[in-house]
């Protein structure tokens, strides 16, 4: 089975939504998500925007704070253009009537802006503690009623059709892509294709994200070809819900940017031992100050304390948080929350310019699955929607408009010899067992020893996931594990060529920075993880 379009975008989150409704004023657009069109990691987004608009703000303050978080790795240009061009993006996501928080008190004043970890102003637009819901809903409803938009729900990318696997140019045409009910793969000609896959959180044991974050796109990119950059740095967000039966809840950076306080079992306040900005210090810092507190004390998790301000205050602050934590027994006013550090945000990926290129012609990637060098070695809270808004659009304004095309000559999927298995388990337990030892080996704090015995099992993983692939019909099961396999190498290589510790990567053997390696660790299929251009 074939289609084409001019411009096939894989993932349904904000920056794949946007390059949409964008795109459509172009030409043909396709938009491929694996399950339901909400699911993205963008919805469970509880922070907000950060945008440059209060009179006391300023853009260099928004840039500065950016960098300092970054650790040295930010490209300066690629925070400058996303820092400026947010108010633009916000005003048109407030066209398509997303409704964000008032400053009730002031109304003069404008949207109600948030305080968090890492920001020296208040510039967090939010609706209330579940903005990325609401940023889904508008950008979902606006979609669905774009009738230039295609919509492929519950189909997902097997693999990117490049033409020099077929004798042709080096030039992605479209890809593979699984109906995931009907088991057969559609061929999907493309002019210009778009990952937005969004993160691999699901490549660890803990993650604040949902099912689908496995990496998808990074991992098709990287098998056709294309650079990769920077994959060490992954985001740990600091405070996700500690509950035996609650699943992935991420505990907003907000509630400390409100003056909620991190204290041990014992009840002692621990922040200020560890950076003198306490539970206002960059979330890599928070994080990796947690998992000391936990490893000193044995402790499974720590608390999360906002307690001391007022009932009320708390519950119209949070109502989303509250609501959840007190579905699990804990009313967040009267007692604090415990939490432990979660995977979060990936901040490498498939390395792009400012507008979505990347090193394979007719292959953009955008959001977080891209690297663009916004995040440098470590995110600042609430920049990811703030990129995905800004690189959506500018990608889809520098895309080539519509023209004739010729569909390329290239097979269809060809499903060999595969046949139905009757051993799934084999998926579960290869599944589990990677994200366990990502989650043990190459966590918040690295070493080695470790990376090294990382390195050697996902080997072993990988051939027996590439055995099962090749004899049996694949699923989306089995192409998410085929996926995080590919990622968990891509950040174990980066991770054991970076010899120092800055940002989100932390080694017990180089402990230290070295401004040597200040630059970004590429990588691409068939070459090792190196460090790209002149230092500093």
């Amino acid at each position: 089975m074939r289609a084409s379009c001019d411009y096939l975008v894989l993932g349904s989150g904000v920056a794949g939504l946007t390059f949409a409704l964008e795109a459509a004023k172009k030409g043909e657009v396709i938009v491929v998500t694996k399950r339901g069109l909400t699911d993205s990691s963008t919805r469970f987004a509880q922070g907000g925007i950060a945008v440059v608009l209060a009179s006391d703000d300023s853009f260099a303050s928004h840039l500065h704070d950016t960098l300092v978080a970054g650790a040295g790795l930010c490209h300066e240009k690629a925070v400058d253009v996303c820092v400026r061009e947010g108010p633009a993006r916000l005003e048109a996501l407030l066209r398509l009537g997303a409704a964000f928080d008032r400053d009730h008190a002031n109304p003069a004043a404008g949207l109600d802006l948030h305080l968090e970890g890492g920001h020296s102003a208040r510039r967090i637009v939010h609706a209330g503690d579940t903005t990325g819901r609401e940023v889904e809903r508008a950008l979902v409803e606006a979609v669905r009623a774009d009738g230039r938009i295609r919509l492929l729900e519950e189909h997902m990318a097997v693999d990117l059709i490049t033409l020099s696997k077929f004798g042709g140019p080096e030039i992605c045409a479209g890809a593979y892509v699984l109906d995931v009910a009907e088991g057969k793969v559609l061929t999907i000609h493309a002019r210009e294709t778009i990952l937005a896959t969004g993160g691999a959180g699901k490549v660890y044991l803990y993650t604040t994200n949902p099912d689908v974050a496995t990496g998808d796109g990074v991992a098709m990119a990287y098998r056709a070809g294309a650079e990769i950059a920077n994959m060490e740095f992954y985001q740990f967000h600091p405070t996700c819900l500690f509950h035996p039966q609650a699943k992935s809840f991420l505990v907003s950076e907000a509630l400390r940017g409100e003056g909620a306080i991190l204290r041990g079992q014992d009840g002692t306040p621990f922040m200020k031992r560890h950076d003198p900005r306490a539970e206002l210090a960059p979330r890599d810092l928070v994080a990796r100050s947690i998992d000391h507190e936990m490893k000193r004390t044995g402790a499974d998790y720590v608390l999360l304390d906002i307690t001391h301000r007022p009932e009320g205050f708390v519950r119209d602050r949070f109502p989303g948080i509250h609501a959840e934590c007190l579905r699990w027994g804990i009313d967040i006013a009267r007692e604090p929350i415990p939490v432990v550090p979660a995977a979060h945000y990936q901040c490498g990926g498939v390395t792009t310019d400012l507008d979505g290129r990347t090193t394979i012609p007719g292959l953009w990637a955008i959001g977080e699955c891209a690297h663009t060098g916004l995040h440098g070695a470590n995110r600042l809270a609430s920049n990811s929607l703030l990129e995905g808004l800004v690189l959506g659009h500018r990608a889809a304004v520098a895309v080539p408009g519509a023209s004739p095309r010729a569909t390329p000559d290239v097979p269809e999927w060809d499903t060999g010899k595969a046949g139905t298995s009757d051993e799934a388990v084999i998926i579960t337990q290869n599944w589990d067992e990677l994200r366990r030892l990502m989650w043990n080996y190459v966590g918040i704090v690295r070493s080695n020893g470790r990376l090294r015995r990382a390195a050697r099992r996902i080997m072993l993983l990988q051939e027996e996931i590439q055995e099962y692939y090749w004899n049996y019909f694949i699923t989306r099961d089995l192409l998410e594990l085929r996926n995080i396999a590919t990622v968990a190498q891509l950040v174990v290589d980066c991770a054991s060529a970076r010899r120092e510790s800055r940002g989100l990567h932390f080694t017990i053997d180089y402990p230290d920075a070295d401004p040597r390696m200040m630059r970004d660790m590429t990588i691409k299929r068939g070459v090792v993880a190196h460090l790209a251009g002149p230092s500093g």
